[in-house]
């Protein structure tokens, strides 16, 4: 969001008010930076259609479905966060063996060096109080073929308890403003 207003030593929100003062859940003061990444492919239908889906995983904290982002840690750069979140939560990698981790280490460098930035700035989020913030980077990274992602093999992992490909419809249901980030993904997909 760029600058933002000091007072009484605390970082503003520069939204406006959120009624709850301090740092609240949030690891910083000010912004706090994540990185979600929005990976698509299409899914055919009988009727020779097809419908755009995203994996979404399911939130330990919340029970709510979501993009499989996180937190920048210091000194990373926002894309490495949306793949280094991607493969935590959505693959398990924190449990997985060297061998595991090695297949994955082609396929996912050719996959991820693909992706397009959807959004960035500021996002609406449960989590933000009058002197903490959440803003984002979100990156589409779309398999139009759906033979390379097709072939991940999704387990849950780190904070999520649930994972899977979900239609992206009209009664989407999401944690925080993600729906407007699948929005934006399907947007850019269907006026081609």
């Amino acid at each position: 969001m760029g600058v933002y207003q000091i007072k009484d030593s605390f970082p503003l929100n520069p939204i406006g008010r959120t009624g709850i003062c301090g740092r609240g859940v949030l690891g910083r003061w000010g912004p706090n930076h994540a990185a979600d990444p929005v990976v698509t492919r299409w899914k055919k239908l009988d009727n020779k259609e097809s419908v755009l889906q995203f994996i979404a995983i399911r939130r330990r904290d919340s029970g709510e479905w979501a993009l499989p982002g996180g937190m920048v840690d210091p000194g990373e750069k926002v894309a490495a966060t949306a793949i280094r979140e991607f493969q935590e939560e959505a693959m398990n990698s924190l449990d997985a063996t060297e061998d595991e981790k090695d297949q994955w280490k082609e396929k996912f460098h050719h996959f991820f060096s693909d992706g397009i930035e959807i959004y960035s700035g500021y996002v609406d989020d449960p989590r933000n109080t009058d002197n903490a913030w959440m803003e984002t980077v979100a990156y589409n990274f779309h398999d139009e073929s759906g033979s390379m992602v097709g072939a991940f093999n999704l387990k849950a992992g780190d904070d999520a308890v649930g994972v899977r490909w979900v239609d992206i419809t009209n009664d989407l249901n999401l944690y925080a403003s993600h729906k407007d980030i699948v929005n934006a993904v399907l947007k850019k997909h269907t006026e081609k």
